[in-house]
């Protein structure tokens, strides 16, 4: 119960911080969507600028507060405003007597309390004295002070009760909020050494953790800190709800001044109402942040609902949260989406909603994948984990085509949309690639043989895919610099343009040309090594050590007079170049050893004996040490390297042992 306790008190505390940073975010709006006023003088524009300044930094400042001294200053100006509250009302209560009556008549259409009598000054007293309490509550006044101030606070209404004159009413209100201001005053300087000392730790402690983490550390924990998504969130749903609000209320009061039968809220209105509140929720670089934000949780929900119903728990698939609202953003920068007239925003932002969605079933595309491979290749029996994520991949090759056909139907051919086609067409093209694959390894795993060709077959489906997408990325880039010359150019989708150009075109070339020359290299290598048929065959009593199946058709010896499947040893070679034994070297460019009569994979030749270490050991040191590019060591695996010593010499040294053993 203690623990439930506590944990409801944290999230109530979490609750209460981000609603206390939210105002500052509204303040921050505000003052960026205001316009300066073409009339003023060049005083009106100076004083206009340093305010704007001021609150903007002041806002910023109390955005980043920790919790403990953002609750303190909200205290503190609840209590100014709790006083400046109490000192309004005395000076209006004061100056007209009937105006708690005209209050309650104008704005709530009756009368709770009497228009005279000792029940309305009994009332005011009571709520002077609610408010005085909280005054002195929050700035933490002595008791006698404290009674002083709630005296001085009820003072005025002596006035009203002993019916003295207007003008004397008047002064003694204006005495009593002078006294009250006065007493204000002095407990704030009181407390400005506090927030001298709080500005200076604040300092300190960030210049620390910037010299110690750096700058990118600092931004982090100072996102997480403040909960800053949830903030933009809060800040976003807010004002959405605030403006659907008002709007419901402007229809409905125009339905009734008009004289309708029919209902308020019928589906064009329900549209239009619509339309207004996603045209006003992207119009400021706030507005797109909070937008992002909500975006986030739900593509971060999204993405977990996923893996949780294709069974992955891979960590690295959880980032769609991540990935979606940086899209986003990215994308209202790149179009300058918040400085566009609200018609074309409302358009643009369909737009980038419509990329979003591809690139969003791409990245799902990326989480089903893997889980394919590993149900396909372990040979998992069980229909119900492979019905989820074949449902999934049958999902993201259907929806493509559909949203390009509602699409190609209902706008004309120019660059977005080529765009969004080609993301589809490319997505289909992924799809199509990974269920190719996994059908080839349920295949294999279906008739429980050997099958040579299948890791051929395999890299002939991935190469076509990474080709044509390839060909995609060059497309999509010369779809791009069309967009920049001819329609938009920014310097946002230039930046985007190079990274394109760098990860998906650049980078994408080069591995596939690195895995074509890997093969190629494996090839080389297996088509060096002797290879053992028939009566040599069956005198080997042993299994492949790779995969741990007999030798039935031929086999592969290594320099070190070890056995192996010929596709076996070439999956090897694709990572390391030495032997899964004994490390040693496998590819020798001219092999003049003799081969034995009889080798098994428990260690070297029946009858190799010393004389074979001993000529192994005199070959030239140049051997060892030719170029060992392709050597990869697996860190978990076969343990970690020294730092100080070459791999030449762990090289050396692991040839002396095996040839020594």
């Amino acid at each position: 119960m203690a623990s439930a306790g506590a944990r409801i008190s944290q999230q109530a505390l979490a609750v209460l911080d981000v609603a206390l940073r939210v105002p500052c975010i509204f303040i921050i709006d505000a003052i960026f969507n205001s316009y300066p006023d073409p009339g003023a003088g060049w005083a009106g524009t100076a004083g206009r600028v340093v305010g704007r300044v001021l609150g903007i930094v002041v806002c910023s400042v109390v955005l980043v507060l920790s919790q403990k001294s953002l609750f303190k200053f909200y205290a503190l100006f609840c209590a100014v405003l709790l006083g400046a509250v109490a000192v309004l009302i005395n000076y209006y209560a004061t100056s007209h007597i009937d105006f708690y009556s005209a209050y309650y008549k104008a704005a709530l259409g009756f009368r709770v309390l009497p228009r005279n009598g000792p029940t309305l000054w009994l009332g005011m007293a009571v709520l002077q004295l609610l408010f005085g309490t909280g005054y002195v509550v929050l700035l933490n006044v002595r008791s006698l002070c404290a009674a002083l101030v709630v005296l001085d606070i009820l003072l005025p209404l002596s006035g009203l009760v002993m019916e003295l004159p207007l003008d004397v009413r008047q002064l003694v209100a204006v005495a009593s909020g002078l006294m009250l201001a006065l007493n204000t005053a002095v407990c704030l300087l009181l407390r400005l050494k506090w927030f001298y000392y709080s500005c200076r730790y604040v300092y300190l402690l960030v210049r620390h953790m910037y010299r110690i983490y750096g700058l990118q550390l600092l931004l982090e924990d100072t996102w997480k800190r403040i909960r800053f998504p949830d903030v933009l969130r809060v800040f976003w749903l807010t004002r959405m709800t605030a403006q659907a609000v008002v709007l419901v209320y402007v229809v409905k009061a125009a339905r009734l001044e008009s004289g309708g039968e029919q209902p308020y809220l019928t589906w064009d209105v329900f549209w239009d109402l619509c339309s207004n509140l996603i045209i006003s929720g992207c119009d400021s670089t706030l507005t797109v942040l909070g937008m992002s934000a909500v975006i986030s949780s739900i593509a971060h929900y999204l993405g977990l609902s996923i893996l949780a119903f294709i069974g992955s728990t891979e960590e690295e698939d959880k980032r769609l949260g991540f990935v979606a609202p940086v899209l986003f953003f990215i994308l209202a920068l790149q179009t300058g989406l918040s400085g566009l007239d609200p018609e074309e925003r409302l358009v643009r932002l369909s737009r980038n909603m419509c990329l979003l969605l591809t690139a969003v079933l791409h990245f799902i595309h990326g989480m089903t994948d893997p889980v394919l491979m590993s149900l396909s290749a372990s040979h998992v029996p069980s229909a119900r984990r492979h019905l989820p994520v074949l449902l999934v991949s049958l999902g993201l090759l259907v929806l493509p085509v559909l949203l390009s056909r509602l699409l190609w139907r209902h706008y004309a051919l120019n660059t977005w949309l080529f765009a969004v086609t080609a993301f589809c067409v490319e997505l289909c093209l992924k799809v199509l690639v990974s269920l190719t694959v996994y059908g080839l390894f349920m295949i294999d795993g279906y008739y429980n043989v050997l099958w040579e060709k299948l890791d051929d077959y395999v890299y002939y489906v991935r190469s076509t895919g990474n080709v044509i997408e390839f060909v995609f990325g060059v497309v999509m880039f010369g779809n791009g610099a069309y967009t920049m010359m001819f329609e938009s150019g920014s310097k946002i989708r230039a930046c985007m343009m190079c990274l394109h150009a760098y990860f998906n075109i650049y980078l994408q070339a080069k591995n596939g040309w690195k895995t074509f020359i890997n093969r190629r290299t494996a090839v080389k290598k297996i088509n060096s090594l002797p290879e053992v048929k028939g009566t040599e065959l069956r005198d080997v009593e042993d299994v492949c050590a790779i995969c741990y199946q007999e030798f039935t058709a031929s086999a592969r010896i290594t320099p070190c007079r070890h056995y192996f499947h010929a596709l076996c040893l070439r999956k090897w070679l694709y990572i390391q170049d030495t032997c899964p034994m004994c490390h040693q070297k496998v590819y020798v460019e001219e092999d003049t050893r003799e081969r034995a009569p009889f080798s098994n994979n428990n260690g070297g030749g029946a009858e190799a004996g010393p004389a074979a270490a001993a000529a192994e050991r005199a070959e030239p040191d140049n051997e060892l040490l030719e170029d060992n590019d392709s050597i990869e060591y697996d860190e978990d695996e076969w343990g970690t390297q020294s730092a100080a010593t070459p791999v030449e010499e762990d090289y050396i040294n692991d040839d002396t042992d095996s040839n020594t053993d």
